[in-house]
């Protein structure tokens, strides 16, 4: 696999450089404040749903539809940004997701699980956006800094998504005085993100990011070239052609949605299991706390710190060593995770643990995995790959979380994160293959 598309300029002219960063800022800030509101829709979700259906079996129902709806929208996403620009396709995510924010408000109030299901749908979509971001900041970054480049964006949704889960509490208070119910209060916070986000966006990313990457080539004498044949341009089936004619794209496809796979199926059930704990007589968690919540949303912000505080160093790293050795290693982080999670399940510090290790482990191959795709598929062709990856992605996340709720409830915890295990060694090999 030695077949790559022609590197960009190793030294960028000054306004290339200039409009990078200016590009990587936007999407930064951008995705710390849209951050808050898919960290607090994690955390709530599927106790959101527990409550309202009144079983265990349907705690993956939000986060399913977070990831449906996420997968069902990427390629459109994508297809709309090849077309229309970085900038219109980031902002119709966000407006949406605003939208999914009120819907989450209203399902307790209302006490209606469809209204749930389709507010966690719209909010999927500005999940969509979120991980088309990390993308929009490859579009003109210069190959030795690729990597770096990506995970700084990536990065920047620490502190909105950490601080998501920890505004539980604050959420609960402020919604308090607009008499909603203590789950709907934390939506304000991410309504308003959302809101910001759009904003942020079409103040910094004019000029559009892939408008000028094209006025570039066409400036360098690229010849142009059709993103993609078939009458339907944002098609999966489309995009799955461009996979193929891409040598690469499919192991670094394959990273990114079984690291996905396993950090959702895992990461969903986490706080069922930890209210489950809570509620065993003897157990470390019974009547530990007051308010089982603050409990949950410290141990999904850590997770979530562990997801993205690590990205630029993991991005500098695989750009220094490699993506392929860095996608291995992130499959050996995942291993570590869902072992710890198996053999110390009825531990809430092995669980939160676990947590950590599964968020850098998802970091490590998500980051690299996807500069690696971004590496290996020219151009004319890179978006639309790249929207095939998020909706396989999406696919697989809601398949960890619809599947997760059914084998919580079967095989427990502990077995949960070890079916897990044979997906993760499966792209390991594959990874080792790529080094060879």
């Amino acid at each position: 696999m030695n077949t790559t598309p022609a590197p960009t300029s190793i030294h960028p002219a000054p306004e290339r450089v200039r409009a990078q960063r200016r590009t990587v800022a936007t999407l930064s800030v951008s995705q710390l404040l849209s951050g808050v509101g898919n960290g607090a829709g994690l955390a709530i979700g599927s106790l959101m749903a527990v409550e309202l259906t009144g079983s265990n079996a349907f705690a993956g129902a939000a986060t399913t539809a977070i990831s449906v709806a996420g997968a069902l929208s990427a390629l459109p996403l994508a297809a709309l940004a090849v077309k229309r620009g970085r900038r219109r396709a980031l902002s119709l995510g966000y407006f949406l997701a605003a939208l999914g924010a009120v819907g989450m408000m209203l399902a307790p109030v209302l006490g209606s699980f469809p209204v749930l299901l389709l507010g966690a749908a719209l909010l999927g979509v500005g999940s969509a956006a979120n991980l088309q971001a990390r993308f929009a900041a490859t579009d003109l970054a210069a190959d030795a800094t690729r990597g770096r480049d990506l995970g700084l964006v990536v990065w920047a949704i620490t502190i909105g998504a950490v601080a998501g889960p920890n505004l539980i509490g604050p959420g609960s208070a402020l919604g308090g005085q607009f008499g909603l119910p203590p789950m709907s209060g934390p939506f304000l916070f991410s309504l308003a993100g959302m809101l910001l986000a759009i904003l942020v966006l079409n103040i910094g990313l004019r000029p559009d990011p892939i408008d000028l990457a094209r006025a570039w080539e066409r400036e360098d004498g690229v010849p142009p070239h059709p993103v993609a044949t078939g009458r339907r341009r944002g098609s999966l089936a489309t995009g799955l052609s461009a996979v193929r004619a891409s040598p690469g794209a499919t192991l670094g496809i394959a990273t990114i949605v079984v690291a996905h796979l396993v950090m959702v199926g895992v990461m969903s059930m986490t706080p069922v299991h930890l209210k489950d704990l809570a509620a065993t007589p003897g157990h470390e968690m019974h009547g530990g706390s007051a308010d089982i919540l603050i409990v949950i949303g410290f141990v999904i912000s850590l997770h979530i710190a562990g997801m993205y505080a690590l990205s630029p160093f993991i991005g500098a790293w695989a750009d220094r060593i490699g993506q392929p050795r860095m996608m291995l290693a992130g499959m050996t982080v995942l291993v570590a995770a869902v072992l710890v999670a198996g053999l110390g399940a009825d531990s809430r510090a092995a669980v939160t643990v676990a947590l950590v290790l599964l968020g850098l482990g998802w970091s490590m191959s998500t980051v690299s995995g996807s500069a690696f795709l971004a590496e290996r598929v020219d151009r004319p062709r890179r978006v639309l790959v790249q929207g095939v990856s998020d909706t396989l992605m999406g696919a697989a996340g809601a398949l960890g979380a619809a599947g997760s709720g059914v084998l919580l409830a079967t095989l427990g915890f502990a077995g949960l994160g070890y079916l897990c295990l044979g997906f993760i060694l499966v792209v390991a090999f594959f990874c080792v293959r790529e080094l060879k």
